[in-house]
């Protein structure tokens, strides 16, 4: 696998999850309501937001290992985690005191790594690695 395929494979983890995401906010719909629909849907939301968190702090750990030494700010290991705990303290919040189905949310958050496993069958599929 070229750098080019693994840039593709990383652009279309967001179509499969916005896919997985709106199929699975349907059933959770049909199977629990609007609580468990709205439930899937806020964890599939902050399943993108958390994706997008993990490459932006990748992206910065990155720029921080090329840098040239002394150019790198103290305290950006700090400011990713704390981006991170505020995220999850959100996320607590909302789902706790809304009344939105915990359950569901668990699996809308649980949208990402289904999203990872349906390319790695697409790649399969489409280019026939074996």
């Amino acid at each position: 696998m070229t750098a080019l395929d693994y840039e593709r494979a990383l652009a279309r983890l967001p179509n499969w999850m916005a896919v997985l995401g709106v199929a699975g906010t349907g059933v959770a719909l049909y199977k629990a309501g609007v609580s468990g629909g709205v439930g899937f849907f806020l964890g599939a939301m902050a399943a993108w937001l958390n994706l997008r968190l993990i490459e932006r702090g990748v992206d910065r750990i990155l720029r921080m290992a090329t840098a040239e030494p002394g150019k790198v700010r103290a305290g950006s290991g700090v400011r990713m985690f704390a981006q991170f705990a505020i995220f999850a303290a959100i996320a607590f919040v909302i789902l706790r005191f809304t009344g939105f189905n915990l359950m569901a949310a668990l699996l809308g958050f649980l949208v990402c790594p289904a999203a990872a496993l349906v390319e790695i069958v697409y790649e399969l599929f489409t280019y026939g690695h074996s």
